[in-house]
């Protein structure tokens, strides 16, 4: 929850839309080195400016009035999220200071704040969304204004080399699916690139990733996707789109089961629907994150003399572990961690990090020792027995419905 004061100047929604500007004087083309790619032959003059995206800057994902929607443990959002929907409509994300529906199989960390409404959120929060709701759509009315678009590739961006420009999708609608698409800044690092289609957007196929490709000083900053209906991004799970882009009607990361992570080094920003990611990385500022994935498919291999496994999660995002009949230790000064108890084994955990979510189902003993600041989830559904001392300040939730009996201190 975070508390939103003073951010307002000469009223709502009021934008500076003074933004990075940068002008190319030469010919709009591609360069003959790119494996693959094919050869547009135009010239032109151009000058063109990005848009300025007001409260919206800060956000790696905006879902509109619909919310946004994480599956996967993979998933991480570096920088803020929000939604004029009801707080109930993020689901599977934990932020700093709250969890939203997360679930030991569905797991979103926001790095930023999570503005939405009560009880999640605050009103200041809520004022704060609908401010981001204006601008995002100030901004997509901005990109679509801007003249002397051209369609490169008669909507098919795969394969394309592009210098910074405005491209328009003659079809209404812009793919990239033949293969990748790579834009050049010939050595400008403030070269803007601005899409802009009436229909949709789609990256990638069922069955086969795509990416953009930055080179030449080409930056995620600078490039921009206006999209007039709604955009699917790598169906098949993997993959690097970049830039900001601002949907209509709502925004799709990968699909349900996919284990590779889809990135977007940008923003996606729904103007009135819901954006849904399977294990998606977005990174808001346009730069990859170090993200350090568990693969929670694998069981720990344990020895078969000392059946113990340990694990550290001082600098991990999430520590998933799934034992037997062994011994487990988690000693955890990170972000989440999930336990899941399922044999006759034993499970000790320290955790001085972000939100824990601990289950037995087993016949195993639980002891937990938690000073974080995240939310305590504790779920004893066998007859093993359940121990915790939690000294954090977010409320403890436990739920026993075992035969043995539970400490709580």
């Amino acid at each position: 929850m975070r508390t939103f004061t003073n951010k307002v100047l000469s009223g709502i929604g009021i934008l500076a839309m003074g933004a990075f500007i940068a002008s190319c004087n030469s010919p709009m083309g591609v360069s003959s080195g790119i494996d693959g790619g094919a050869q547009l032959a135009a010239s032109r003059s151009i000058s063109q400016e990005g848009s300025s995206l007001g409260f919206a800057d800060s956000f790696a994902v905006f879902g509109g009035g619909a919310g946004i929607t994480n599956q996967g443990i993979h998933t991480a959002i570096d920088g803020d999220m929000g939604t004029t929907g009801a707080s109930t409509m993020i689901t599977g994300f934990h932020s700093g200071t709250f969890s939203y529906a997360e679930t030991p199989l569905n797991v979103g960390a926001v790095t930023g704040y999570v503005y939405t409404d009560a009880p999640q959120g605050s009103v200041s929060d809520f004022d704060h969304a609908k401010l981001v709701a204006a601008d995002a759509l100030i901004a997509f009315n901005d990109l679509a204004s801007k003249p002397d678009g051209i369609d490169p590739g008669a909507g098919q961006l795969g394969g394309l080399t592009l210098i910074p420009g405005v491209y328009k999708s003659a079809s209404g609608a812009f793919l990239i699916t033949d293969s990748d698409l790579t834009l050049d800044a010939q050595g400008d690092p403030e070269a803007v690139w601005i899409f802009q289609m009436a229909s949709s957007l789609t990256v990638g196929t069922p069955l086969a990733s795509s990416s953009v490709m930055l080179v030449n000083g080409a930056q995620a900053r600078n490039v921009f996707w206006q999209v007039g209906s709604a955009a699917t991004i790598n169906g098949a799970g993997g993959g690097t789109m970049v830039g900001t882009i601002i949907a209509s009607a709502g925004m799709t990361f990968s699909t349900a089961g996919n284990e590779t992570v889809t990135t977007l080094n940008g923003k996606a920003l729904s103007l009135f629907a819901a954006v849904t990611m399977v294990n998606t990385a977005i990174n808001a500022d346009g730069i990859p994150a170090d993200v350090q994935l568990v693969d929670p498919v694998e069981e720990p291999v344990l020895e078969p003399i000392v059946q113990a496994v340990t694990i550290t999660g001082s600098t991990a995002d999430s520590v998933v572990a799934v034992p037997g009949d062994g011994f487990i230790i988690v000693d955890n000064n990170g972000g989440l961690v999930t336990v899941t108890e399922v044999g006759t084994g034993t499970i000790d955990i320290t955790n001085a990090g972000g939100i824990l979510t601990a289950t037995n189902t087993g016949n195993g003993i639980m002891t937990i020792s938690s000073n974080a600041m995240g939310t305590v989830t504790v779920t004893n559904t066998g007859n093993g027995n359940v121990s915790v001392n939690a000294t954090g300040t977010e409320a403890i939730t436990i739920t026993h419905t075992g035969d043995e009996d539970y400490v709580y201190e």
